[in-house]
């Protein structure tokens, strides 16, 4: 089982460690609910260092990105922008999702999931043979998440001071970067946060820091009930090659426009999108006491269908989950819980944003 630089110091710290991606991760470090709490109130580390940082470069780096993501990065105009997208099969399943970051028009920043890892890197360079662009992994660096209302005022006391003075004007998904260091305002929990790349030999004292600043570290079953309260969908539960980003509440990440960028998956999605999606992904609410699982029954007016991931919000104090269920303009339904039915309201997501319940209920009348 693979380990990050920051291992031993995640024991040392008491962590339940667990197997993730073939990495040897931190679930808790005594209360997941402690570190949920910490980060909507405070701040919090996480060390995500599994995740896959790949350079693109080369003088087709724009052209071959724009041709394999489903989101167009001719968009991005300015150095340092980034944006989302979704990386599709011929057939506009999801091979992934991840994060790409404009450095200059030949040299881009991707972060990508780490249970992916090998098909992503295959998908790719099978890609850039067509193009004058190399594509290479970075394993010399490290990623630690700090998230949370507090987490500007806490990196501004850690972080060297050419990234300290800029926090402060450093808009979302923007990154600044600078000898082998990234520092973007990005994350994975619905509060304001950053993510830092840098070089694994500096980690372990960039952690320690953090740590006697103030900033707790937090695992992977906090990290999950964050981005299900802030409704963002994980790779491998939510969404795979089997689905489609129309159907997994993801559409928003695929530029249409210019009509003649020919991107990997399009002809596929052009036709979904004409003929109309037969299933989709919805928050659900469990309205009585229980915790939704994944894998858990659904059942609409349209047909059934089954919880991809839940839990328990910390927040609503109440069961959450995303279901993929036949395409419906339904507001309740019906989820199989320990052998019994129990009634749930499909609601607009997220649940939560920046510690606040935001979600919106679905009406009954404008379902007709």
């Amino acid at each position: 089982m693979q380990q990050t630089p920051l291992h031993a110091e995640h024991v040392t710290l008491g962590a339940k460690m667990v197997d993730f991606a073939g990495w040897d991760m931190p679930l808790h470090y005594g209360s997941q609910l402690t570190e949920h709490q910490i980060v909507r109130q405070q701040a919090g580390m996480f060390d995500v260092s599994h995740m896959v940082q790949i350079e693109v470069k080369g003088p087709q780096a724009r052209d071959y990105l724009r041709h394999l993501l489903a989101n167009d990065v001719a968009k991005l105009k300015v150095p340092g922008k980034a944006l989302y997208t979704c990386m599709l099969n011929e057939k506009g399943g999801v091979i992934d999702d991840l994060i790409v970051y404009y450095l200059t028009d030949e040299f881009y920043f991707l972060i990508t999931n780490a249970g992916t890892h090998d098909k992503d890197l295959a998908w790719m360079n099978k890609q850039a043979a067509k193009f004058k662009v190399t594509v290479q992994e970075r394993t010399d660096l490290v990623m630690i998440a700090v998230q949370g209302p507090k987490a500007k005022d806490y990196l501004t006391k850690v972080l060297p001071e050419n990234f300290a003075t800029k926090l402060e004007e450093l808009r979302p998904f923007t990154v600044l970067w600078e000898n082998n260091w990234w520092v973007a305002r990005t994350g994975y929990t619905g509060e304001d946060g950053f993510e830092i790349i840098l070089p694994s030999d500096q980690a372990v004292k960039f952690w320690r820091d953090l740590f006697h600043a103030g900033v707790k570290p937090a695992g992977l079953g906090a990290r999950d009930t964050l981005r299900l309260e802030a409704a963002m969908n994980l790779y491998g539960t939510d969404m795979d090659e089997t689905t489609t980003p129309l159907e997994t509440n993801l559409g928003w990440t695929v530029a249409w426009e210019p009509a003649d960028r020919d991107f990997i998956g399009r002809a596929a999605l052009t036709a979904q999108k004409a003929q109309g999606i037969s299933r989709q992904l919805v928050c659900v609410l469990l309205q009585g006491k229980g915790v939704l699982r994944g894998h858990q029954k659904v059942i609409v007016h349209e047909g059934t269908g089954e919880i991809t991931s839940g839990s328990f919000s910390p927040l609503l104090q109440k069961g959450i989950g995303f279901a993929s269920i036949p395409a419906s303009s339904a507001h309740l339904c019906q989820i199989e819980i320990r052998g019994q039915w129990q009634p749930a309201q499909i609601v607009k997501g997220p649940f939560v944003r920046t510690g606040k319940i935001v979600y919106q209920q679905i009406e009954a009348e404008k379902q007709k």
